[in-house]
């Protein structure tokens, strides 16, 4: 029996805030009895305030991969797995600083995994390089991928990690409600209804468990959804968390519950790549239209 959790929490531009913060949420995963946590996007200084017009005096600071906050927090994890999102310092370019939209999946001993967001909607390309691939990683709790929140709108993302032997994916998301249609109340809300429909279909089309962990309150103009959860290998939510800070904790007993899901069904066998003409990458002639996140 393995137990999951999965965190919804605000974070901001004071990295020395979100450390503790970071401290606080670890502490309770860990009286929770959890041995897996993962932490929003932007866990280390926040995400944009504006996913249309990000203004370059106000993006999140951008950390060392290998600098003394991941380290802070390998620390803190101790025995746990702790995944993480941030902003990450890449070099420079003749356009100036290169930054990533990073993740960091950590433990006592260091560094397990990391993360690179690969799939960048149109206005936050300015600002975030995008990653160029998606891999697998070993862990004390077993093997594991991560995606970072647009990530997961794309069924290739997950599908890419499920055939590395991923068993477990974590996706941190900065994923707010609607910028074009604002629904009354959140559970109505456009992008809720998307945020947890791929978090269930991705699991549920790779019989993967998948940890889903958001912010939560405002950060500029972005009203953030929350919503964390722990889905499990038949797209069920095993425990979720709503609009408000919190986390979801879940007790799996992944063997058991993916040999089950796979007993009769199994999605990744039944593949036939042969027969996925745009598999290759080649363009639709006209665009299904652009996303909000």
């Amino acid at each position: 029996m393995v137990r999951l959790a999965a965190a919804a929490a605000a974070f901001t531009r004071d990295v020395a805030f979100d450390l503790e913060r970071v401290r606080v949420i670890i502490t309770h995963a860990r009286e929770a009895g959890a041995a897996v946590l993962a932490l929003p996007d932007g866990a280390l200084g926040g995400y944009v305030h504006d996913l249309r017009n990000p203004s370059p005096d106000e993006l999140p600071p951008a950390l060392d991969p290998h600098g003394p906050e991941i380290r802070a927090v390998a620390a803190m994890a101790g025995e746990m797995v702790v995944c993480l999102g941030y902003c990450e310092y890449g070099g420079s370019d003749d356009g100036g600083p290169v930054r990533y939209n990073a993740a960091a999946c950590v433990s006592g001993d260091g560094v397990l995994g990391r993360h690179r967001k690969v799939h960048q909607p149109a206005g936050v390309a300015g600002v975030f390089r995008g990653g160029e691939g998606f891999a697998a990683f070993d862990t004390p709790a077993g093997r594991m991928g991560m995606l970072i929140d647009h990530d997961k709108t794309f069924p290739e993302s997950a599908r890419v990690l499920a055939l590395d032997g991923a068993e477990l994916v974590a996706c941190l998301s900065a994923w707010p409600a609607s910028l074009t249609d604002r629904a009354p109340r959140m559970a109505q809300d456009r992008q809720a209804r998307l945020f947890d429909l791929y978090d269930q279909a991705r699991a549920a089309e790779n019989q993967i468990l998948w940890l889903s962990a958001n912010q939560s309150g405002r950060g500029g103009s972005l009203h953030f959804l929350g919503r964390a959860k722990v889905v499990g290998p038949g797209g069920e939510i095993l425990a979720r968390t709503w609009s408000k800070g919190g986390l979801a904790v879940a007790d799996v007993e992944p063997d058991l519950m993916i040999t089950s899901a796979r007993a009769v069904l199994h999605h990744l066998k039944e593949r036939r790549p042969d027969t996925y003409r745009d598999a290759g990458g080649r363009q639709p002639a006209e665009p299904a239209g652009r996303g909000e996140h």
